[in-house]
C-alpha cells in the first residue's frame, strides 16, 4: 500500500478512537472506554490517574452510574502525527454538562457555556487489535464557575 494512503488510514483510525471515546461517555457506556486502551494504558486528568484497563473501567463505571448527568464531549482541532506503529494526538475538548435535580438526565438539557474547555494529549499504539490509546491526558484551560 502507498505510504501516504497508509498514513491517512492510521490517522483516521486514531481519530475514530477519539470519537468512540466521546460517544461511550456521553451515551451511558463509559466503562467500555477501557477497551479503547492498551492493557497497561493510562488516563490522567486534574486530580485523577487511572492505570490499566481495570482501573480505567472502574473509574468510568463510576461516571456511567451518574444517571442525573447529561453531557456532550466535543473534540475539535484534532491533530494526529503517525510514526510507524506509534502516534501522538492533540485535540481540544469542549464539555457541555448538566446535572438534573430530579436524579434523571434531562433531554433536552438546559445549556449555556461549556462546563470546561481543555485539551487531550494522546499517545496511540498499533496493536494486533488495531490502534489503541497508550496514554490519554486531559489538561484544563477554562473552567466555568
Amino acid at each position: 500500500m502507498d505510504d501516504g494512503l497508509q498514513q491517512l488510514l492510521d490517522e483516521k483510525a486514531c481519530e475514530k478512537l477519539i470519537a468512540e471515546y466521546c460517544q461511550l461517555v456521553d451515551f451511558g457506556n463509559a466503562s467500555a472506554i477501557a477497551d479503547l486502551f492498551t492493557a497497561d494504558g493510562s488516563w490522567t486528568g486534574p486530580g485523577v490517574s487511572m492505570v490499566g484497563r481495570d482501573e480505567i473501567r472502574a473509574g468510568f463505571f463510576r461516571r456511567q452510574a451518574v444517571a442525573r448527568r447529561q453531557s456532550r464531549h466535543l473534540c475539535t482541532n484534532v491533530l494526529i502525527r503517525v510514526e510507524g506503529d506509534e502516534a501522538t494526538g492533540l485535540c481540544y475538548l469542549l464539555n457541555f454538562r448538566h446535572d438534573s435535580s430530579t436524579g434523571v438526565a434531562e433531554l433536552p438539557a438546559p445549556s449555556g457555556f461549556p462546563k470546561y474547555v481543555g485539551e487531550y494529549h494522546d499517545q496511540f499504539v498499533r496493536t494486533p487489535d488495531g490502534w489503541r490509546f497508550a496514554t490519554r491526558r486531559f489538561d484544563l484551560a477554562f473552567l466555568r464557575d
